[in-house]
């Protein structure tokens, strides 16, 4: 969802940092071969997550939602050269998909998938991390939160995708079915009154929130 005049978003695209060649390819044969490819973070929110993770330099980097490993290699252009990015997915189909991808990139060594439950996933991981991106199933950001609050390090950074849900957080009455409003309503408040962080919520595309643990 945008929330500028088509016009203006092409004019922020215009003029922010190009798109690589490498995220480029990786663009084009998501559009060709995977289902849903409107799940990518796309050249100008993959260049604000460059952009954060530069800034930060974290050490270490979780991501929870990779598919077809866009805004993984977006972050991993911030990363020391020590580091590791541990990106969390559930669609075993895209596991190869990603790795050629990664293969391709200058951060292939320090990119480790791992396939399955997040939830079930991060308490096994013995690391603590400065950056956290968390874009994969709705229903579960809360206990997302939860589970990576305590491996998040000191001044470490949380960016949460999609919190604006094109605009569904404003409905006050939500279909049966739908889970995910409900949640990110929940997560959005959670955010805002944990006192553990601090947060901005940006207008961003489907919305992007910036959260700092203190």
């Amino acid at each position: 969802m945008h929330f500028i005049p088509e016009e203006l978003d092409s004019y922020v695209v215009q003029h922010s940092e190009n798109e690589p060649e490498l995220l480029q390819q990786l663009t084009r044969e998501t559009y060709q071969k995977i289902l849903q490819p409107r799940m990518l973070s796309g050249h100008y929110q993959g260049r604000l997550l460059s952009m954060i993770s530069k800034l930060v330099n974290p050490k270490n980097i979780l991501e929870i939602g990779t598919y077809t490993g866009y805004s993984a290699l977006c972050l991993a252009e911030g990363i020391q050269a020590s580091g590791e990015l541990h990106t969390i997915d559930i669609n075993e189909e895209l596991i190869n998909f990603q790795r050629r991808y990664f293969a391709k990139s200058d951060y292939d060594k320090q990119i480790i998938q791992h396939l399955g439950n997040a939830l079930e996933i991060i308490p096994k991981l013995d690391k603590t991390f400065d950056l956290i991106f968390i874009d994969a199933d709705k229903e579960n950001y809360p206990n997302y939160f939860n589970v990576i609050i305590d491996k998040l390090n000191s001044g470490g950074i949380i960016l949460s995708d999609n919190v604006l849900w094109s605009g569904k957080v404003l409905d006050t009455k939500f279909k049966k079915e739908d889970t995910s409003t409900p949640a990110l309503i929940e997560y959005n408040k959670l955010l805002k009154d944990d006192t553990r962080v601090e947060t901005v919520l940006l207008p961003i595309r489907d919305g992007l929130t910036i959260s700092r643990k203190l």
